[in-house]
Order: structure tokens, then sequence, then C-alpha cells
């Protein structure tokens, strides 16, 4: 435990869970598609959605999603800035199953089109837990730098993942792998202690069986 679990993080609003955590969500979910939105649909969902209003869970996470952070004095703004930055917001209240109350579903474009759903908690502090990314299941906290890999489900897969990472001298934190199926397709998180270089992400994204190659940079936080 550091202090900061103890005094909760530096923020503008009312509350770690409901707008500090919210803001963080909206961040990570920028920095998962790699560029400012231009659509947002936010589903909020449990207490996030009863309070929210009043604690400002809606503009943190649009904030975040304008790349703001906790402490950025402009959070109560941000639908407003956002509407000058010719982002699309739709917000609205809804019931997910088997969730976290403090939790929201976004589904974001950018402006080349990319697409992206994710599923992330706020669970107090500051602190956040993305829940699922596209629909696939994932749990992670965005506080370090993180892979996040669509693969195909079949031996040898995640060591040539793995291989990539050491060759370069990337060191490991954590690693998870979750799947729909045997032999359909998987998902592997992997968290790293240090930023990884593009070439590395390249690798990783054109190895066979490798659909997809998600990189949360996690710089500047």
């Amino acid at each position: 435990m550091n202090i900061f679990d103890i005094m909760g993080p530096v923020m503008v609003g009312p509350s770690s869970s409901h707008t500090a955590g919210a803001v963080r969500i909206g961040l990570t979910a920028r920095r998962l598609l790699g560029s400012q939105p231009v659509r947002a649909e936010i589903l909020l969902h449990g207490s996030f959605a009863a309070t929210g209003a009043g604690h400002g869970t809606d503009r943190a996470i649009v904030a975040g999603l304008l790349g703001m952070r906790p402490d950025d004095g402009d959070i109560p703004r941000s639908l407003q800035l956002a509407r000058q930055a010719g982002m699309e917001v739709s917000i609205k209240a809804g019931e997910l199953r088997n969730a976290h109350p403090n939790t929201a579903l976004l589904a974001i474009t950018n402006a080349e089109g990319r697409t992206l759903t994710v599923s992330a908690s706020s669970l107090g502090g500051g602190r956040i837990r993305v829940n699922a990314i596209d629909g696939l299941e994932a749990a992670f906290s965005g506080e370090l730098p993180t892979l996040i890999i669509r693969n195909e489900d079949r031996p040898g897969i995640l060591s040539e993942i793995t291989r990539v990472l050491s060759v370069n001298g990337d060191n490991i934190a954590t690693v998870q792998l979750y799947r729909d199926r045997r032999g359909g397709l998987a998902v592997t998180v992997i968290e790293c202690d240090n930023r990884l270089q593009p070439q590395v992400r390249q690798t990783l994204a054109a190895l066979d069986g490798v659909v997809r190659c998600t990189y949360l940079d996690v710089e500047g936080d």
C-alpha cells in the first residue's frame, strides 16, 4: 500500500470512484483506440447510472476521452469541449450482467473509422479494471504498458509471443490468457514493466496466428 491508496488521487470532482476513476476509464479507452474518438456511445451501469450525474461521471468519462487526467480543471466543461472538438457523444443508463456497480461500457470510433468497445469498472481510489475489449474478456488495471493480443487458440503461440518480448529485453509483469472455446479465439493480456518499441508491436502483430495486437501506452501518467 502506498500513500495514494490512503489519501486518494489528486483530482477534480467529489468522488474518486465516480469522478477520478471515470476519467481514467475514458483515458484508457482513448489510449486503446490510439487516438481521440469522433463518436462515443457511453452506457452507465449500477451506481454509475444512479448517482453519476451528481458526481459528474458522464463529464468525467468524456474528459478522459478528450485526453484529460483526473486533476484537469476543465473536466466540468468536457461535454462542451467535446462538442467543440467535433466529438458526438451519447450517454444513457442501462444494465450489464454480472457487472461491478461502477461500470461503464464505451463504444468509440476514431476519424479513421476504427471502432472499439471497452467495458471497465472503477474500483475506488481512482483505480480501474478493464473487463472486456470488443466483447472478449480481459482483466487489467491500465497502470502498466499492456498488450492485448487476439490470437488463435493453438499450441505454441504464447511461447512465440513471449520469445519476441524476451529477445527485445522487455520484462513481463503479468500474463493472462482467456479464450471463448478450445481451438477458437483467445485473448492474451500481457502487462510489461517498460514501454514497448513500435517495432516490437509490429513483430507481434505479424506473428502467424495473431489476429490483432492492441497496445496500451501509459506514458505520462
